[in-house]
Formats: structure tokens, sequence, C-alpha cells
């Protein structure tokens, strides 16, 4: 069965708090659906492959025939980056988490904005294209970055929050200032989303 393009979950200029609509447009319709489609000719006949979600393909990434490996890292990568990236905002969000994700935040790195420094540090420290990520690792929360589009899955970690830091997620507002986009970043933040994806990866 395919993979195919998530629609987003509201519409495109709803995060103007954020991110333009112009930026969302191009972000999902263009570059996201590049990924699917790119994604989908890779693993064409690769019915054993075909078969499973893209959240298990990467944390079984190993066993993916070399010839596709690295198609799959970006292409697969980018499906289920910015699968998740659109579930994890939102319109009328921000704040901070409460209940056990917000208790697990400070527990482990001191507070919130910590958690905040933290995760920006990441996002700046990423040369080039990549991302920045909340995982949960061996069952702990930590903050990590990948390039490009490589996942957390496939260093067998759960990704619980990510932050894209390729210029196309901000350019066309924010240019060059990387730093701006993550500070506004947060406005749109769904924890409610965030909590239930830390609540299914503490299993």
């Amino acid at each position: 069965m395919p993979f195919t393009l998530p629609p987003l979950p509201y519409p495109a200029d709803a995060l103007e708090a954020a991110i333009d609509k112009t930026t969302m447009e191009i972000h999902h319709g263009r570059h996201h659906k590049t990924y699917v489609d790119n994604l989908n000719a890779a693993l064409q006949g690769h019915a054993a492959l075909e078969s499973k979600s893209i959240e298990q393909i990467l944390r079984e990434i190993g066993s993916v025939p070399q010839d596709i490996r690295q198609k799959v890292i970006n292409n697969g990568g980018g499906h289920a980056n910015h699968t998740m990236f659109w579930e994890i905002m939102g319109p009328g969000t921000g704040g901070e988490p409460g209940g056990a994700l917000g208790q697990a935040i400070g527990s482990t790195f001191g507070s919130f904005d910590n958690f905040k420094a933290k995760l920006k540090e990441s996002a700046l420290g990423r040369f080039g294209s990549g991302w920045a990520w909340l995982v949960l690792d061996g069952g702990k929360l930590a903050v990590v970055s990948t390039a490009n589009q490589d996942s957390p899955l496939m260093n067998n970690q759960t990704p619980v929050l990510g932050v894209d830091v390729w210029e196309h997620a901000y350019y066309l507002r924010y240019q060059n200032k990387r730093a701006d986009y993550v500070d506004a970043w947060w406005k749109v933040v769904n924890w409610n989303n965030v909590a239930k994806r830390f609540a299914a990866g503490g299993k």
C-alpha cells in the first residue's frame, strides 16, 4: 500500500503566529509530497517493506536493501518527520506542558526554560539542514539533533517533539534568522499532542 500525504490538521494560515501561510503551503504541499512520492518510488517492488509502517522501516533501517537504503532514509525520514511536525503544532496553542510531560521535562532539564534553551542551542548548532528533537532514549528524555531528514527512530529513540530547521521551514519570513524562528515556534506547539506522543512512547 503506497504511503500518502496526510492533510494538514488545520488551515495553512492557522500558524501565522510563527509560520506564514505561503511557507506552510510550500512546505506541506511540495516538500512533504515529494518525500512521499520518492519514498513510494524507492519501495516499489519491495513488498515486504511496503507492508510496514514508516516507523517500523526506520527502526529497522539496517535491514533495508543497501541499494535503496539512503533513499529510504532521506524520503522515509522526511515523511515521518513532517507527519509528526504538523501534528505537534496547532492554532491557539503554545504555553507550557503540564501533567506527566511537564514533570518529566522539569526533572530532566531543571525547568521548562532550561529545556527551551537546550533545544534552541541544538537547533542553532545544527550546521546546514536538519532537526532538533526531544526524544525518549531508553525511557528517559533527551535533546538531540539530526542532519537532513535522518530520524531518531534509526537510533532506537522515540521522537516526542521536533523543530524543523531546514531553511525552507522558515526562510520566507525569517530569512537567515533561525534563532527568531525557533523563538516564535514555541507559540504554536500543541502540548496536548506532544504529551500523547510522550505517553505512548513511554510504554
